[in-house]
């Protein structure tokens, strides 16, 4: 594998990743919209929302389901993890190079990544 293929499959993976991110938010949006077009808001009061849009296991149900508000996070979700796929995309490329320096690199931008979104939640 040389610079220039890895170079293509990684901003294919990152065109994929966004462009299904997109997707995925829009039709939860036209879906929410759809469903609670009558609702009236309310900006006096503010309503924690629960459980099933707020936890990772919650947000893979709802969206199964097809909740417009799990799609919509889910989409969200999808567009965080495109980059941390970037990443650990170009560790496995550069080992395939046998580029250690960049291997070490990138291993440790993508435990640093990890570690940010695991202690974000």
């Amino acid at each position: 594998m040389d610079d220039r293929h890895l170079e293509n499959i990684i901003g294919n993976l990152l065109r994929a990743g966004v462009l299904l991110a997109a997707v995925i938010v829009f039709a939860g949006g036209v879906l929410y919209l759809f469903q609670h077009h009558t609702e009236k808001a309310s900006y006096h009061t503010f309503e924690i929302e629960g459980a099933d849009v707020t936890t990772l296991a919650g947000i893979a149900r709802s969206a199964a389901h097809l909740q417009s508000e799990g799609l919509i996070q889910f989409g969200l979700l999808l567009l965080i993890a495109t980059p941390v796929a970037r990443v650990a995309m170009a560790v496995a490329g550069f080992y395939l190079e046998r580029d250690h320096l960049y291997v070490g690199v990138s291993l440790i931008v993508l435990a640093v990544l990890v570690f940010s979104l695991l202690r974000a939640t």
